[in-house]
């Protein structure tokens, strides 16, 4: 298969992925296991707010972890996509977080569990 085509397989995947799951979380490893700490901390936010999602491991194809970059314009990993759009990465997320613009835009989305 050519780089070409294994991207647009992985792009492929990736469009199919964000718009079928609500949130969904490109990241090394999977929630039980993060393979960097980036991912770890971004999970950390999720569970934390209690939000569902759906995790995808990009170390299990290289196609795929490269595919989700060029996807996405975004060069790092993890990327959390809500609602089939891009939202951000590690620090974009810590940030929000911090801020509490995280919970009120999961709340806005209508992803957050009722009180």
């Amino acid at each position: 298969m050519t780089d070409a085509a294994a991207e647009t397989t992985a792009h492929d995947f990736i469009a199919q992925t964000v718009a079928e799951y609500p949130v969904v979380l490109f990241m090394k490893g999977v929630p039980e296991q993060p393979q960097c700490g980036f991912s770890a901390t971004v999970i950390s936010i999720l569970n934390q707010l209690d939000v569902d999602y759906v995790a995808v491991n990009v170390l299990q194809n290289d196609e795929l972890r490269q595919g989700i970059k060029s996807f996405s314009s975004w060069p790092t990993i993890p990327q959390l996509y809500v609602k089939g759009e891009f939202v951000g990465g590690c620090d974009i997320l810590k940030e929000m977080y911090a801020e509490g613009e995280l919970k009120t835009f999961f709340a806005g989305q209508g992803l957050l569990p009722a009180a």
